[in-house]
């Protein structure tokens, strides 16, 4: 028993010591609880809306009233013609628009079936689908206050139209977030984990202290992930287009060169791992806590980030599978001209800089 006790002691002050190990044990649960707990969600919260009222009468004014005190939609837009509403799809500051026929007042109390049209864009279709439900059930809840306050009225023609994808197949939401999540995986955690085992083995000391700069040295490390990640995005778009059908829209040279800007910013994170991780275990720890969960949980791939807490929110701001996935599906999806995504390149391209000056300070500090 005593020899049980004296070995178990010590293997308590090992992982003691060992803050990577008790980050594992204690640190990951706690954060994955957090992620999978309030990003995994279906709900809604909040969502930008736009309103066409053509009516402007009181029963439609108190209706626009109800969809915007709803938890589930914010009217952010309130517009004088149809052509303004395409201009705010192609700009993402909408999700949903809804519009209102001349007369809707009128024709409700008349029994005439007045129509009102809503308008999702549905490249997520799953999140048009919700939108589309959960503003059906706030009419229709307004509509039953308005006919106890006043007579009884007609039913509402409810006509959806969704843009972008129309037959509402989910390979069109899936492709773009397939491809940051591969990129992702690919450049930043095979070369994190590449660098570090070179450490490991002691080869990459022999190498740094070598007539050859470190730059050619990183440079020449993940040169071959780069051409790799270049082969899985042909390939992505090959599949996707041959196969399953999903459109490209939007200009091939533009797409090309967001996911070079991409797989830069990726590639420079996975040598910023390396420098803060000293064996192979830490450095797949810390992709997975820093790259991988937060990238599929907080890009707007699977989940709607504006439904999620203010504090994810804000970290997903600092995702570059975000941003990436934002433009990719812009481009590839809905055809947009590349001045409605150049605010995801710019913050993709400083990202890249920015991540790019910081691992190469942290190497130089290494050699010394």
């Amino acid at each position: 028993m005593k020899q049980f006790l004296s070995f178990a002691k010590k293997e308590f002050l090992h992982i003691f010591r060992d803050t990577w190990t008790m980050m594992i044990i204690l640190v990951l649960p706690v954060i994955m609880m957090l992620l999978f707990g309030y990003a995994v969600t279906t709900e809604i919260r909040d969502t930008n809306i736009g309103i066409l009222d053509n009516s402007g009468d009181e029963i439609s004014n108190r209706l626009i009233d109800k969809l915007d005190e709803s938890e589930y939609f914010s009217v952010v837009k309130v517009f004088k013609s149809n052509s303004e509403i395409e201009k705010a799809f192609r700009k993402s500051e909408i999700s949903l628009s809804i519009i209102i026929e001349n007369d809707f007042s009128k024709k409700l109390i008349n029994q005439a079936n007045p129509k009102i049209q809503m308008i999702a864009d549905a490249s997520d279709p799953n999140h048009a689908k919700t939108l589309v439900n959960y503003a059906s059930g706030v009419i229709a809840q307004s509509l039953m206050q308005e006919s106890k306050a006043n007579s009884p009225l007609s039913q509402i023609n409810t006509e959806i139209k969704l843009l972008y994808n129309p037959l509402m197949k989910s390979s069109y939401n899936f492709v773009p977030g397939v491809m940051g999540f591969i990129i992702i995986i690919v450049c930043s955690m095979m070369t994190s984990i590449s660098i570090v085992r070179e450490r490991e083995r002691g080869s990459m000391e022999l190498l740094l202290v070598s007539p050859v700069k470190p730059i050619t040295i990183i440079l020449s490390k993940v040169t071959p992930y780069f051409f790799l990640s270049i082969i899985n995005i042909l390939t992505i778009f090959l599949v996707s287009y041959f196969v399953m059908g999903v459109p490209i829209k939007g200009s091939l040279l533009w797409i090309f060169l967001l996911c070079i800007v991409y797989i830069l910013v990726s590639l420079s994170l996975g040598i910023l791992v390396s420098t803060i991780a000293k064996t192979q275990l830490v450095a797949l720890v810390i992709s997975a806590i820093i790259l991988l969960m937060p990238s599929m949980l907080l890009s707007g791939m699977m989940f709607d980030i504006s439904s999620m807490p203010l504090i994810l929110q804000a970290i997903a701001q600092v995702m570059p599978a975000k941003w990436f996935i934002s433009a990719i599906r812009k481009l590839m999806i809905m055809g947009v001209d590349v001045r409605f995504v150049l605010n995801e390149f710019l913050v993709l391209f400083s990202m890249g800089v920015v991540l790019i000056l910081i691992s190469l300070k942290k190497y130089k500090n290494r050699l010394e």
